[in-house]
C-alpha cells in the first residue's frame, strides 16, 4: 500500500510539472501597457549611470545613481515613437543592456536581447600603459595611442576572449598621452602624463 501511495504521489508532481512546463510561455517577449513601464536592475552602486538610448545611440534619459541595492525606476514611454531603444546601466566594469521596442503604444521587452558588455581595464605604471579586456563575444577591439593629440600608434586585435596587452612607452619623450580602446561600438578614454 505505501508503495502504491507513493507512486501515486510521483505521478501527481509529474504531472504538475508537465502542466506547468506546458502553460509557460516559450516566447520570451513580454508585451506591456506603454503607459508606464517598471525597470529593475540589482547590485546597483552609487555613481552608476543609467541611459536610455533610441536604435540611432541618441541619448534620450541619463540619471547617476545616488544609491547602492537595487534600482526600480518607472518610465513613461507613451511619448516615445515606434522603434527600438536600449536601457544601459554603466557600472564600474561592465555595461548592462536591455532592449525594447515601442509598437502602436506597447512596449516589448525581449529577454533574449539582454547583453553584458565588460570594459577594458586601462591603468598605467610609471612608462607602461596595460589594458585588459574580457570579451565574450570576440568582437575585434581596436587601440588607439595619442602624443600631444597625434596619432602614434593603433592596432586592431582579434582576441578569443581575454585581452592583455602592455606597452612599454619611452621615458625620454615626456609629454601628454591618451588611450582610445573601440569595441561593441563604444569607446573607452584614458589620459594620462610621462
Amino acid at each position: 500500500m505505501k508503495t502504491f501511495k507513493k507512486r501515486v504521489l510521483v505521478v501527481v508532481f509529474m504531472l504538475g510539472t508537465l502542466f506547468n512546463y506546458a502553460n509557460n510561455d516559450k516566447d520570451f517577449n513580454t508585451k506591456v501597457d506603454a503607459k508606464k513601464v517598471k525597470i529593475v536592475f540589482k547590485n546597483v552602486k552609487k555613481g552608476n549611470l543609467l541611459i536610455i538610448k533610441d536604435k540611432n545611440g541618441v541619448q534620450l534619459h541619463s540619471e547617476l545613481i545616488s544609491k547602492y541595492g537595487k534600482l526600480i525606476k518607472t518610465f513613461d514611454f507613451s511619448k516615445l515613437n515606434n522603434g527600438k531603444y536600449t536601457v544601459e546601466l554603466n557600472k564600474d566594469f561592465e555595461i548592462l543592456i536591455n532592449t525594447i521596442e515601442v509598437l502602436s503604444n506597447k512596449v516589448i521587452f525581449n529577454k533574449s536581447s539582454e547583453k553584458k558588455i565588460f570594459k577594458p581595464v586601462i591603468r598605467t605604471k610609471e612608462n607602461v600603459l596595460m589594458i585588459s579586456k574580457i570579451s565574450f563575444d570576440e568582437k575585434p577591439t581596436r587601440i588607439v595611442l595619442f602624443y600631444n593629440n597625434k596619432e602614434v600608434y593603433k592596432e586592431i586585435v582579434n582576441s578569443n576572449t581575454i585581452l592583455n596587452r602592455a606597452y612599454k612607452l619611452s621615458k625620454e619623450i615626456k609629454g601628454d598621452y591618451k588611450v582610445i580602446v573601440y569595441n561593441n561600438k563604444k569607446s573607452y578614454i584614458k589620459n594620462f602624463k610621462i
